[in-house]
């Protein structure tokens, strides 16, 4: 399992992101899929609003992937049941980040807070005409479970899907992004290298 050197950083979202999300949103129609319809930076706003609200909750870990300080893309771990240990994982990018292994790196990161923090299994799932996304959660060492038959509806069409998971025994490929839960945290990092 090949992962794609990547340079970038999770941090968590910001208001300022909102043009960034916005952009795109733009450029890939597939995103409204997964976040809503985003059509100005209105909407942007409430999307992380909306995402910082579950952080603080404590019901999600959701992070802003960044590359050159602009947010390109969204990593996450929601639906936690803390009795059980479990948790979604989930991600997108911007059409013009993907390709470069930058999901995959974002996902693992994402992982290994998530075990730090105490779960124990984590899932995904994707459509099966959606390889890519098969290939993030492979490579960020997601074991296929099963396929769930007709699970999704789009435009009157019905999609089958792949649930993955991830047990925090499971080895873990290198190469996750780092996490930095501050403006202090990168500008530290910044002034190191």
């Amino acid at each position: 399992m090949r992962l794609v050197t990547t340079s970038g950083l999770l941090r968590p979202w910001r208001q300022e992101d909102a043009a960034a999300l916005l952009a795109a949103h733009r450029a890939s129609t597939d995103l409204a899929r997964q976040t809503g319809p985003i059509d100005d930076v209105p909407a942007a706003e409430q999307l992380i609003t909306s995402y910082n609200a579950d952080v603080a909750a404590g019901s999600a870990y959701i992070w802003a992937i960044v590359e050159a300080d602009e947010a390109v893309g969204a990593v996450g771990v929601s639906r936690i049941n803390r009795t059980h240990r479990l948790g979604w994982c989930w991600y997108w990018l911007s059409a013009d980040a993907r390709g470069r292994g930058l999901a995959t790196a974002a996902l693992l990161g994402a992982a290994q807070f998530a075990f730090t923090e105490g779960l124990f299994r984590l899932e995904l799932g994707h459509r099966l005409d959606n390889p890519a996304s098969c290939s993030v959660a492979r490579r960020a060492g997601f074991i296929a479970e099963g396929i769930e038959r007709s699970k999704l509806e789009y435009d009157g069409n019905r999609f089958d899907c792949e649930t993955h998971a991830r047990l925090a025994t499971d080895p873990s490929p290198a190469g996750a992004l780092p996490i930095h839960r501050s403006d202090d945290e990168i500008h530290e990092q910044e002034c190191e290298t």
